[in-house]
C-alpha cells in the first residue's frame, strides 16, 4: 500500500453457493456489494450439490465482477488489490474464484490477497460501521462452522472451539428438512418458531465437558427427529417411526421449531460465557463480542447476544444484515488489513478446503 492513499479492492467470494464481487475503500466502506445467489438451483435436492454449485460459479463470476464495478462507478483500472476468499470451503467453488482473481491481478498488475473466509465473517461486523474494538470475542455461526475466537486484531484471531459434528447453521437446515419447511430452512425457521411455545417441548443442550468450548449439534437435531416421527416402537427389526412432520399441527410445527432455536442458542450462549470467563480470568477480558456468518441474521441470537452484552457491560457487534450471508465485501475488508501489513500472495496461491484457524 503506499502511504497516504485510500487503495480500492476487488473482493471475490465463491466458497459455497453464493457468487459474490465488492469493492471496498478504507476497508469498512462499501462502494459496491453484488451477490448471485444459488438457491433456486439446489432448493429441489434440499441442500447444496458441489458439483452444480461450481458450475453456476462459472456461470457468474464475471458478470458479478462486471456489475460490481459498474455500481461502484469504477473501472478495472481503479482497481489496487485484488483479494480472493481461498479458504475453507467446497474446493470446486473455491477454485472458480480463486481463478477469476488470479487472472484479474495478473491482467492488472496488482497484488493479491488471499483471504480467510470464516474469519472474514468476523470482519463483517465493521462494514459500513465503526472499527470494532479489540480484544473481542468472536463466535462465527453459519452453515459449515461453529467456532469460537479470541480476537486481539483483525489480522490475529485465536481459535477457541469449534463443531465437532454438524455447524449450528446446518442443523437448522436439517431441522428445517425434518419440518417439511423447505431450503435454505434458517430462515424459514427462524419466523415460524417466533409463533411457537418453546416450553412445549425440552430438546437437550449439549455442553461437553465442563470446560469445553467445542460444540456438537448432532445430538439436538436426532432429538428433533425422533420426536417429531415418534421414538421407536420396541426394539430390533420391528421398531418404527409411525408419523412424520406432515402429522403436526401448525402449532406442533411452530412450538417444535422455537423448543429447537431456544437449545440451540442457549449452547452458543452458554459457550460465549465460558470463553467470557476464561479469557477475563487470563487478564484478556474482551471489549466487545463479535458474532458472524449466516446464522447471525437469526432475530433470537440477535436478541441474545445484546442481553449478553448488556449483562457483561461490553460492546456486541454484528453485521447488517446485509453482511451476514457469504459475501465479498468482507474478503475485501479484511484484505485491507492485510495489504497495510504488506501480507500479499503471489500465483501459486492454492484454493484450501479445510483449514484449523
Amino acid at each position: 500500500m503506499i502511504a497516504g492513499t485510500d487503495p480500492l479492492i476487488l473482493g471475490v467470494e465463491s466458497s459455497c453457493d453464493e457468487t459474490a464481487a465488492a469493492l471496498v475503500t478504507s476497508g469498512r466502506a462499501v462502494r459496491a456489494n453484488i451477490i448471485a445467489s444459488q438457491h433456486d438451483l439446489h432448493r429441489k435436492f434440499g441442500g447444496i450439490v458441489p458439483e452444480i454449485a461450481s458450475r453456476a460459479h462459472v456461470e457468474s463470476i464475471l458478470p458479478v465482477m462486471d456489475q460490481a464495478l459498474e455500481a461502484a462507478g469504477a473501472s478495472p483500472d481503479d482497481i489496487d488489490a485484488v483479494a480472493v476468499g481461498n479458504r475453507p470451503g467446497l474446493i470446486g467453488s473455491l477454485l472458480v474464484g480463486v481463478s477469476a482473481a488470479k487472472a484479474l491481478a495478473w491482467a492488472l498488475d496488482r497484488p493479491l490477497i488471499g483471504v480467510n473466509h470464516v474469519q472474514a465473517h468476523l470482519y463483517a461486523a465493521a462494514l459500513d460501521a465503526e472499527p470494532i474494538e479489540y480484544p473481542a470475542l468472536g463466535l462465527v455461526v453459519s452453515g459449515g462452522h461453529t467456532n469460537l475466537y479470541a480476537i486481539h486484531s483483525p489480522l490475529h484471531m485465536q481459535r477457541l472451539g469449534r463443531t465437532i459434528d454438524d455447524a449450528v447453521g446446518e442443523a437448522y437446515d436439517k431441522v428445517a428438512a425434518i419440518l417439511h419447511l423447505g431450503f435454505p430452512g434458517g430462515p424459514v425457521l427462524d419466523r415460524l418458531a417466533q409463533q411457537g411455545d418453546a416450553a412445549a417441548v425440552r430438546f437437550p443442550r449439549t455442553l461437553l465437558d465442563a470446560t469445553s468450548l467445542d460444540f456438537s449439534y448432532s445430538g439436538l437435531k436426532t432429538a428433533v427427529l425422533y420426536h417429531v416421527r415418534g421414538k421407536p416402537q420396541g426394539r430390533g427389526s420391528g421398531a418404527t417411526f409411525p408419523r412424520d412432520a406432515d402429522a403436526l399441527s401448525d402449532d406442533q410445527k411452530a412450538a417444535v421449531a422455537a423448543a429447537f432455536q431456544a437449545a440451540a442458542i442457549d449452547v452458543l450462549i452458554a459457550k460465549l460465557q465460558r470463553a467470557m470467563e476464561g479469557l477475563s480470568a487470563q487478564g484478556d477480558r474482551p471489549r466487545s463480542v463479535v458474532i458472524g456468518g449466516g446464522v447471525s441474521a437469526n432475530s433470537l441470537l440477535r436478541q441474545r447476544v445484546a442481553e449478553f452484552g448488556h449483562t457483561h457491560q461490553i460492546t456486541v457487534r454484528i453485521p447488517d444484515l446485509a453482511y451476514c450471508l457469504d459475501n465479498a465485501a468482507m474478503i475485501a475488508g479484511l484484505a485491507h488489513h492485510r495489504l497495510a501489513d504488506h501480507r500479499v500472495d503471489d500465483l501459486t496461491l492454492p484454493a484450501i478446503a479445510t483449514t484449523e484457524s
